[in-house]
């Protein structure tokens, strides 16, 4: 991997990590539409250790809040009714489901779900997912001639059965095209969860699974040697620091705006994406990096 290739895909993750389009799937995509090797899911997972390091830093205040709380209840009962540490128990409970699938279907997600052909499935499916999503959540903000507004759910109403289904929907992020943040947020508007409350519990959710992740695979490319280290470092760097950028937009964009231009850009890249495999122009299969 060069060091231009290195910062392309460094900004794609920071850029795309954080909106609801699947960052995985456009660096597979930069990848392929740029001629170059695909990065692999090494890389990716490594990237990714950038961006939440974003999280952490634009959330201290509230993680610091979190695991102080949270490391009380060990030890006081009366602090496990306080609303931080049971928000730390919860996203423990919440990263389970991913903590499994991801150990399950390691080999799957390595190798037969970086298909192009399902990556654009995903993009248009998910996609339209997070559209109906976002237009019941709309529809209750707004009400309408006879219907009054309804009050939707804040992170003071989570509980371990909708930690577990925020849980299951980050889950489905291991399939590169559906999006952790768009897949968390748009189960959780199902759900009757406020637009930045779905948002704050999803990032804050995502911390643990990413950096597990990361972690995991920095060992095995330590272990392999297979990792070209310069540019996948500098990427990372320059994946932090457009992540930061996005989230402090986000968290704004989302309290006011819809997600459906996020909606039609995913369907229409889905569509152009099998569009040019039907064609030949793209190999619906990654090239193998040389490290």
């Amino acid at each position: 991997m060069s060091w231009f290739e290195s910062l392309i895909l460094g900004l794609v993750q920071g850029l795309t990590e954080f909106l609801p389009v699947s960052s995985s799937a456009h660096l597979r995509l930069t990848a392929a539409f740029s001629g170059w090797e695909d990065p692999g899911a090494a890389f990716t997972a490594i990237t990714q250790i950038g961006t939440e390091a974003a999280v952490l830093i634009y959330f201290r205040k509230d993680i610091g809040r979190i695991i102080l709380a949270w490391l009380k209840s060990l030890t006081d009962k009366e602090m496990r009714h306080d609303h931080d540490a049971q928000m730390g128990w919860l996203v423990i409970v919440g990263s389970i489901p991913i903590g499994v699938l991801g150990l399950t279907f390691k080999d799957q997600i390595e190798g037969p779900f970086r298909d192009l052909r399902i990556t654009a499935t995903m993009l248009i499916v998910v996609g339209v997912i997070i559209g109906i999503a976002d237009r019941m959540a709309a529809r209750d903000e707004s009400g309408g001639r006879h219907r009054a507004a309804k009050e939707r759910k804040s992170l003071e109403d989570l509980n371990v059965r909708d930690g577990l289904i925020f849980g299951l929907c980050q889950a489905m992020a291991l399939i590169p095209g559906v999006s952790r943040s768009g897949a968390t947020i748009s189960g959780g508007l199902f759900m009757g969860y406020r637009r930045e409350s779905a948002a704050r519990y999803s990032f804050l959710l995502a911390i643990p699974a990413v950096l597990a992740s990361g972690l995991f695979e920095l060992k095995d490319a330590l272990e392999n040697d297979h990792v070209s280290w310069g540019p996948t470092i500098f990427a990372t760097v320059i994946a932090f620091a457009s992540g930061y950028a996005v989230i402090a937009w986000f968290m704004k964009f989302i309290s006011t705006k819809s997600f459906m231009p996020f909606v039609y850009y995913r369907v229409v890249l889905g569509l152009v994406i099998i569009a040019l495999v039907a064609a030949g122009v793209l190999s619906p299969h990654a090239a193998e990096s040389a490290g």
